[in-house]
């Protein structure tokens, strides 16, 4: 059998580990292992049901951490994999697994650069950190948030923050996520008066009160984006109204939309607008607000200019900046003044069946964030 590296034996022993959201099982352990037999001060903080660590490696100055998650998405039928998705098989050089991706392969490549770079540099200047939960494909409320919260009640500050999201597109580094949409989610319910079909007269429909509103708020120019963000858009994404008959006109509609918005804009401004709409159109509504993130924005400078530079020296490609997809951890972190950059592998399968990445992509992501290091602490 052919040998493997470290990043990809950890990455397999990792991916074996069944810790389906918000469980972790283990996989933290493992970690905390690796880490403890290298010098690093282990903080385990288990809230609610999840468990989460922190870990530093130095004595004093800056702070790089590595930031990343232990849970996974569930994997449906195990009979529509290949091959199980918690038995990681390597075939034609890909890792298959739950996890692979998204994001045991790049949690393997952070530990074991730290290992090399420890190894090399045992009194490197700075400190290195690893935060890690099992909170983050789920509610993500007893995760990073509240070690985050943690962190800040000991005056504890994170300098620079590498997220190990799979970013990457076609090719292991050829984009790097220095920042993120922010997220607005809305419930909102049209109020109408239920009747009969045959009595419209006697009857309110919110349906069809709903629509010119809906078609405004669905056309409504938000902002023109910016340097770094796309133009705010809003997505309906279920309408839910009607008692089943077809002969009763319902007395509400149930519509659920989401707007994921740029710099250019706040909460506060987008809920204004979109009550202004409402109004302008004289509905009864009841309207529920949920915010689970902010943008945020890490300019170029020195984290994102030392990691350009791995990239480059790593796979010889440059990188492109990105703030395009959903969102990650990196919203907690970011309000805190810490830079923070995502950096991992291809997501091209990530949460599907059959989840796989490049085996050779995670020991260049190794080499990406050992030379990373390097740069952040040796140059």
């Amino acid at each position: 059998m052919t040998s493997i590296s470290n990043t990809i034996d950890l990455a397999c022993q990792l991916i074996a580990i069944d810790s389906i959201t918000p469980e972790d099982k283990g996989c933290q352990e493992l970690m905390i292992k690796r880490l403890e037999a290298i010098g690093f001060n282990i903080e385990r903080l288990r809230f609610g049901d999840v468990d989460n660590f922190w870990a530093v490696h130095g004595e004093s100055g800056p702070l790089l951490a590595f930031a990343g998650h232990t849970d996974v998405v569930p994997t449906g039928p195990h009979s529509d994999w290949q091959y199980n998705p918690f038995s990681p098989t390597i075939v034609d050089g890909m890792l298959y697994g739950r996890g692979a991706a998204d994001m045991k392969g790049s949690l393997a490549a952070m530990v074991t650069a730290c290992e090399a770079f420890v190894g090399e540099h045992p009194t490197h200047p700075g400190r290195i950190g690893f935060l890690i939960t099992s909170d983050e494909e789920g509610p993500a409320v007893n995760g990073t948030v509240k070690v985050v919260e943690h962190l800040q009640q000991q005056g504890e500050f994170i300098d620079w923050c590498l997220v190990g999201e799979p970013s990457s597109t076609k090719q292991v580094g050829d984009v790097i996520k220095n920042g993120r949409r922010g997220s607005l989610g809305c419930v909102l319910t049209i109020l109408g008066t239920q009747g009969h079909v045959a009595y419209p007269q006697l009857a309110d429909n919110p349906i069809h009160k709903a629509v010119p509103a809906l078609t405004d708020l669905s056309q409504e120019h938000w902002d023109e984006g910016n340097d770094y963000f796309p133009a705010t858009s809003l997505q309906i994404s279920n309408i839910n109204g009607g008692t089943g008959a077809t002969n009763v006109i319902p007395g509400s509609l149930e519509v659920v939309f989401n707007l994921r918005f740029s710099t250019e804009l706040t909460p506060e401004v987008i809920k204004q607008r979109v009550v202004s709409i409402l109004k302008k159109h004289d509905l009864e509504y009841k309207i529920d607000w949920n915010l689970s993130g902010l943008p945020f924005l890490t300019e170029k400078g020195r984290l994102v200019d030392a990691i350009s530079q791995a990239i480059q020296s790593s796979t010889g490609r440059s990188t492109e900046l990105s703030t395009s997809g959903g969102t990650s951890d990196g919203r907690f972190i970011a309000p805190t003044g810490t830079q923070v950059v995502e950096v991992g592998p291809v997501n091209a399968t990530i949460h599907k069946v059959d989840e796989c990445v490049s085996a050779e992509d995670l020991d260049t992501l190794h080499d990406i964030y050992l030379k990373t290091l390097e740069n952040m602490f040796c140059s």
